[in-house]
């Protein structure tokens, strides 16, 4: 074995948690209450397009329907569908909101806007038409 061993004695049995871990996963935490607060606002901002809005609604439709992608054989196994549908639906409406609205809402929540990257729309670049050169001849069929 390595320099680095298990420990082998009863008293050693429990290892402590790695600090790093825990910060990880009550940042992640804090991140999706992020998310779903700021969901929440912008489903009631009358500014958010009527078509986005109907992201939320269908999805806890399909959470509340007896109907699943993955059945529900065993305990834990069929409720990640919903989870993925959850996270999912609350991501892709906070995308498809305006993105001045969404930054607004991110500095009302008190987030760090260099935290979140709100994609801007970008404006199309100014092309030329093509040219399409003919002549248009009397009389003649195709």
């Amino acid at each position: 074995m390595s320099e680095r061993q298990l420990p082998s004695g009863a008293e050693d049995s429990k290892l402590p948690a790695r600090p790093e871990d825990s910060n990880v996963i009550v940042s992640w935490l804090k991140e999706l209450v992020r998310q779903v607060q700021l969901a929440w606002r912008l489903f009631f901002d009358p500014r958010v397009p009527w078509p986005t809005k109907i992201i939320p609604p269908a999805m806890l439709i399909y959470l509340l329907s007896p109907i699943d992608i993955i059945p529900d054989p065993g305990l834990g196994l069929g409720q990640l569908d919903d989870v993925a549908v959850l996270l999912l639906g609350i991501k892709l409406f906070i995308e498809l909101a305006p993105p001045e609205i969404v930054r607004e809402h991110l500095r009302a929540l008190g987030a760090r806007i260099s935290e979140w990257k709100v994609k801007e729309e970008e404006e199309p670049e100014q092309e030329e038409p093509p040219v399409v050169e003919g002549e248009i001849v009397e009389g003649e069929e195709l």
